[in-house]
C-alpha cells in the first residue's frame, strides 16, 4: 500500500477563512504574446523514485510536443496538511495541485479550488470517469472542481497457500464474518506462530480499519442530520465489528498475541507468510512482494466480506482558484493527458511492463464504458502477475457500493484507535462502554464540522 494513502497521510485540515481564497498564483496569469500558456503543476515524483520520476519527465516531453502553447513547471511534492495553508497565503500553490479524497470537500467549502465544469465538455473522457469518483470532486450542486485520477477500495487479501494447507478452497475466500472467523481458526490451527486474521489498533489505523468494517456491513461511522453531523457507530454492527475481533483474538485465539499493530506490520506478517487474512486494497499486493519477500503467488485478494459496502481512497488534481481561464484549460488539459487519457491506457502499462513495474492489479481504475474494457485487456497482455488471482474481487467490485471517510476522518480514526486496541489487549474490555465514550468524543470532534 503505497504511503500517501495511509490514514495518517490523507487529508488536510482547512481552517484558513475565505480570506486566504484572494491569494494570487506565483505566475503571471495573462497568457504570452504568442498565446503559450505557462502552468506550475506538483505531483514531481522526488529523485530516490527514480523510474517513476522518469516516467513523469518522459510524459512532460510527450505533452509538450502535443500542445507545444502550453508551458509546464513541475515541482515535487503533493499535498502536505503542515504547508498547504501557507503556499495558499503566500501565493506559492501551483496551477495545478494534488489532493487526496479527503481533501475536495474542505476545498471547495473554502472556495480554495477553481469549478472546472464549464471546461469539461472539450475533454469527453471525463464521461467515461465513474460518476461516483467524479462526484468526491462535485459540491452539492454537481458543479465540479476536480479530477479524479486514481482510486482504491478495500478487499481481502490472503494467504492462498495457507488457505490449502488448511484444507480450505484459495479460489473461494469467506464471503461472510462468520466465514472469516471460521476460515481464521482453521489457519491459526496450522501453528508455526501462523494468525488467521490480523487487523490494526494504532496511530490512527484502528480507527480506519474499524470504518472499514463498518462499511463493509452497511454501516456508517457518521451521518448528516440536516445540518449537522453525528457520530453513527454506537449500535448494533459497531458492536459486531468488536465483538468479533474480541472473539477471534480471546475465544479462538485466531489472532497474534502481538497487539497494537500499524500498517507494515500486516505487510511483513502476510510476506513472512504468517498471515492468512486482512483487509487492505490491491496495491499492498506489490509491496508485500517487492519489501517484503511474499510470492505473488500466494497472494489473493477478494471483495469485502458481507459487502456492504468498501472504504474508497485515492486522489486526483484542483486547479488553483485564482488561476485564469487560460490556465484553468491548461491545467485540466495536462491532467487528462498525464492522468486520464484512454488513448494512452496500452502506452502506460506498455512502459509499466518494460520498467519491471506491477502490471495485473486490478486497480486504481477510474473508468467505465470503453476505457475500463479497453484498461482490462491492455493490463491481461502485460501482466506480470496473477491477475487471476484477483478476478473475485473484480468480480465483487460490481455491486459493492463505495463509501468516502467520514468528515475529520484522522481526528475520529484516533478515537477509535481506542476501542480497537482494547478488544485486542484486554479480554475483559466492555465494548458498550467504549462505543459510548468514542460516540462522545466523536460528536463533539463533528460538532467542528459546518
Amino acid at each position: 500500500m503505497n504511503r500517501s494513502r495511509l490514514p495518517g497521510a490523507v487529508g488536510v485540515l482547512l481552517v484558513a477563512g475565505l480570506a486566504l481564497t484572494t491569494a494570487a498564483c506565483g505566475d503571471d496569469d495573462e497568457p504570452a504574446a504568442d498565446g503559450t500558456v505557462a502552468i506550475t503543476v506538483n505531483g514531481l515524483p522526488p529523485k530516490s523514485e527514480a523510474v517513476e520520476r522518469q516516467r513523469f519527465m518522459d510524459d512532460l516531453a510527450a505533452f509538450q510536443k502535443a500542445h507545444p502553447n502550453i508551458k509546464v513547471t513541475p515541482k515535487e511534492g503533493k499535498m502536505d496538511p503542515q504547508t498547504f495553508q501557507t503556499k495558499l497565503a503566500g501565493g506559492q500553490l501551483e496551477d495545478v495541485f494534488y489532493t487526496y479524497f479527503t481533501d475536495p470537500a474542505g476545498l471547495i467549502q473554502k472556495r480554495q479550488a477553481a469549478e472546472v465544469t464549464p471546461y469539461l465538455d472539450d475533454f469527453p473522457a471525463v464521461k467515461s470517469i465513474k460518476p461516483d469518483l467524479l462526484r468526491v470532486y462535485s459540491d452539492g450542486d454537481g458543479k465540479v472542481y476536480g479530477i479524479p485520477t486514481q482510486s482504491y477500495t478495500m478487499g481481502l487479501v490472503y494467504n492462498r497457500e495457507l488457505f490449502q494447507q488448511a484444507g480450505l478452497d484459495p479460489d473461494k475466500p469467506p464471503a461472510t464474518w462468520a466465514e472469516v472467523r471460521d476460515y481464521a481458526k482453521k489457519i491459526a490451527a496450522l501453528g508455526n506462530g501462523i494468525a488467521g486474521y490480523g487487523d490494526y489498533s494504532k496511530n490512527n489505523t484502528g480507527g480506519w480499519h474499524f470504518t472499514a468494517e463498518m462499511y463493509t456491513l452497511g454501516g456508517d461511522v457518521a451521518v448528516k442530520d440536516g445540518d449537522t453531523w453525528k457520530a453513527a457507530f454506537n449500535d448494533a454492527r459497531g458492536r459486531q465489528v468488536l465483538q468479533q475481533l474480541k472473539d477471534m483474538r480471546w475465544t479462538d485465539g485466531s489472532m497474534a498475541a502481538r497487539q497494537q499493530l500499524e500498517w507494515a506490520d500486516l505487510l511483513q506478517q502476510m510476506g513472512a507468510g504468517k498471515l492468512g487474512m486482512y483487509l487492505a486494497t490491491g496495491d499492498n499486493i506489490p509491496l508485500i512482494v517487492g519489501q517484503y519477500k511474499g510470492d505473488y503467488n500466494k497472494i489473493g485478494l477478494g471483495p469485502v466480506p458481507e459487502g456492504g459496502g468498501s472504504l474508497v481512497g485515492g486522489e486526483g488534481y484542483m486547479i488553483n482558484a485564482k488561476a485564469s481561464p487560460e490556465k484553468i484549460k491548461a491545467g485540466l488539459t495536462w491532467i487528462m493527458f498525464k492522468f486520464n487519457d484512454p488513448d494512452r491506457i496500452d502506452d502506460y502499462f506498455k512502459y509499466n511492463a518494460a520498467s519491471n513495474l506491477p502490471v495485473g492489479l486490478p486497480e486504481p481504475n477510474i473508468w467505465t464504458g470503453g476505457p475500463a474494457d479497453t484498461r482490462a485487456a491492455v493490463v491481461k497482455q502485460y501482466a506480470n502477475m496473477p491477475a487471476e488471482n484477483y478476478q473475485l474481487f473484480v468480480d465483487g467490485a460490481k455491486t459493492i457500493p463505495i463509501k468516502q471517510e467520514p468528515p475529520n476522518a484522522q481526528q475520529i480514526y484516533a478515537v477509535l484507535d481506542v476501542p480497537m486496541v482494547k478488544v485486542l489487549t484486554d479480554r475483559n474490555a466492555n465494548i458498550d462502554e467504549l462505543l459510548g465514550n468514542a460516540e462522545k468524543q466523536v460528536n463533539s470532534i463533528l460538532s467542528t464540522v459546518d
